[in-house]
């Protein structure tokens, strides 16, 4: 197999390697009777009023009922559960996860709802007591009353969330009054839950399913930055922060923190989870008193959405001035040019609306215009094939001596007019468009749910599925996915079309890359979405297409007796390049007069 194809071969393993590892007002009167109509009135039941919510010293001296309600908005459908004044499910009407609309709050049985409170910044035992509510227009209100029996005080919690008729953003505020100190802190406020959708496996390594915190705060310049925070079991973080998600491919929960809280975030496995996340916000101790704030987005990863809180007329809350679209995943430094392919993709949609069918077509003309650098590269890779010959003989002559091997390499590839970079060059070139096409087609919103060929391909966001097994299969799973099948046998044709006859020294090295290759590619491809399969599978057989044209029209030149007399004429000519004997020449004279010196 000749270098180009190996160079081709090892920067599409880097592509993959990258992708992988280099990528979400007033409330209204019907709102307010959905809501009435759905909540049972807050009687009270014989609770245990002497509950002990904090090791022996805080106890509850409530007696609330253990109940659930729904509180309705346009865009959310919310459970609330009077145990902790938490959130059970926080569904996006707008979005689906099946049958069913996707909720935002994932919490499979065992699990802690969302925005449970801890008091002080202990974190294993959240304040699980019932408290009432009462809904009064865009709010939800929760008080529990608590005794402090180390010094006999008694004290009120306050949990408030505020909605907007159509906004994904909730306001959560805490009250605690009056504010006790538990070793240095009043509370905690926690998202534990993970993100929705649901899902059964996920490899926190993945590309493909995965959560992920992303943080926004200043760096030892002031300037805000956003960074990944390496949570591999706990992290923390006691200075200011703008804000901080929890992160998945397509939705997001955001906060941003109003008060001055320390930040804790984790991640650890459960026997029905892979991973579990947490997000804590710890209020620190203070003597000022009031009400503590902090908003939380719970929706999907879409500019739309995010982008509305920088300016305060584009968002119900007045709110401005802060760059949540910066908080969707992206390809960073390429996230411009998926953008432009984005667009692209959404132009043609509006033409033929079937995302596959544009995913196919968007691939035709990306090769269309990138087929001047491949005809170069092609061309390039001929001619340095050709150059075989006078190479093996230069390597001869000059055996022992590298140096003057180098140069008589440089004379002929000169005189030849070939630049050894001349197949690298192109596929470099082509290079980010790669990256930012797997980018897009790994992680576009407007993919979820997508169909593309009914009965196979029904979501071009998840793999295709033709049937799952009774068992696991090692690697792979019980699904069994067509598409990495087509991809790979596509892989393995196009590269043994395309590549050229090798000595026996390079054939165990050439079978590994024919065969070893595609089938390493298998295994990593094997869960991805299966519009980015179709990209690369099609990439295939318009490579394999082209190849067979091109050896096809190599055949008939050599089949051309014109044409061969004249090559022919032109390699003899060629034998021993005029560079290359100018340049023996000058050593020849150089060797010579060194000789008449020594004499």
């Amino acid at each position: 197999m000749d270098r180009n194809t190996i160079l081709a071969i090892v920067l599409t393993v880097i592509i993959i390697t990258v992708s992988m590892v280099i990528q979400t007002n007033n409330q209204m009167a019907a709102t307010d009777a959905a809501a009435s109509s759905t909540a049972v009135n807050s009687t009270t039941s014989q609770a245990d009023s002497s509950q002990k919510i904090w090791g022996d010293r805080v106890v509850s001296t409530d007696a609330a009922e253990d109940k659930q309600f729904i509180y309705s908005t346009d865009f959310f459908d919310v459970t609330f559960d009077t145990k902790g004044a938490s959130i059970n499910a926080l569904e996006l009407k707008a979005y689906k996860d099946g049958d069913k609309n996707v909720d935002v709050v994932f919490n499979p049985e065992g699990m802690n709802n969302a925005f449970l409170l801890y008091l002080g910044n202990e974190i294993g035992n959240p304040v699980d007591s019932s408290f009432s509510y009462q809904i009064s227009g865009n709010k939800v209100v929760f008080t529990g009353h608590f005794l402090d029996t180390s010094t006999s005080t008694e004290f009120t919690i306050r949990k408030i969330f505020e909605f907007r008729p159509s906004d994904y953003l909730i306001n959560v505020s805490v009250e605690m009054d009056p504010e006790i100190n538990f070793n240095g802190y009043t509370y905690t406020l926690a998202y534990e839950p993970q993100v929705g959708p649901e899902f059964e496996k996920m490899d926190s390594k993945s590309n493909y399913e995965y959560r992920r915190f992303y943080l926004m705060a200043p760096n030892d310049n002031g300037k805000l930055k956003k960074t990944m925070p390496n949570v591999s079991s706990k992290y923390t973080y006691s200075n200011d922060i703008e804000w901080v998600s929890m992160t998945g491919k397509y939705f997001s929960v955001v906060a941003v923190p109003q008060a001055d809280y320390d930040l804790t975030l984790t991640q650890s496995s459960s026997e029905s989870l892979s991973q579990v996340n947490g997000m804590y916000f710890s209020r620190v101790a203070s003597d000022d008193k009031g009400v503590d704030t902090i908003y939380f987005y719970c929706g999907p990863q879409l500019k739309q959405y995010l982008g509305d809180y920088y300016a305060a007329s584009s968002n119900e809350w007045g709110i401005k001035g802060l760059n949540l679209e910066d908080a969707m995943d992206s390809s960073s430094w390429l996230t411009w040019l998926e953008n432009i392919l984005k667009w692209c993709l959404e132009m043609l949609f509006k033409i033929i609306p079937n995302y596959g069918v544009d995913i196919i077509i968007l691939t035709l003309v990306i090769k269309v215009i990138l087929y001047p650098l491949q005809k170069k590269s092609m061309a390039s890779t001929a001619k340095m094939s050709a150059m075989g010959p006078q190479m093996e003989e230069l390597k001869e002559k000059y055996k022992d001596n590298p140096e003057k091997l180098n140069q008589a390499t440089a004379a002929l590839y000169k005189e030849a007019g070939v630049s050894p970079l001349g197949g690298c060059l192109p596929m470099l070139v082509q290079f980010p468009i790669f990256i930012a096409l797997y980018g897009l087609l790994n992680k576009h919103f407007e993919l979820r749910g997508a169909m593309f060929i009914p009965g196979w391909i029904p979501d071009l966001s998840i793999p295709d599925t033709v049937l799952t097994l009774g068992f696991d299969i090692p690697f792979l799973g019980n699904a069994l996915h067509l598409l990495p099948i087509i991809y790979t046998v596509s892989m393995i044709y196009s590269m043994k079309i395309t590549q050229a006859p090798g000595s026996a020294p390079q054939q165990g090295s050439m079978k590994f890359m024919t065969y070893g290759m595609p089938i390493v590619f298998f295994f990593v491809l094997y869960n991805a979405p299966s519009g980015l399969l179709v990209y690369w599978t099609v990439q295939n057989f318009l490579s394999i297409i082209q190849q067979i044209f091109t050896n096809n029209k190599k055949k008939a030149d050599d089949n051309d007796p014109v044409k061969q007399a004249q090559r022919k004429k032109e390699q003899d000519a060629k034998k021993v390049p005029k560079a290359v004997l100018e340049y023996q020449e000058k050593l020849r004279k150089q060797s010579e007069q060194n000789k008449g010196a020594k004499k």
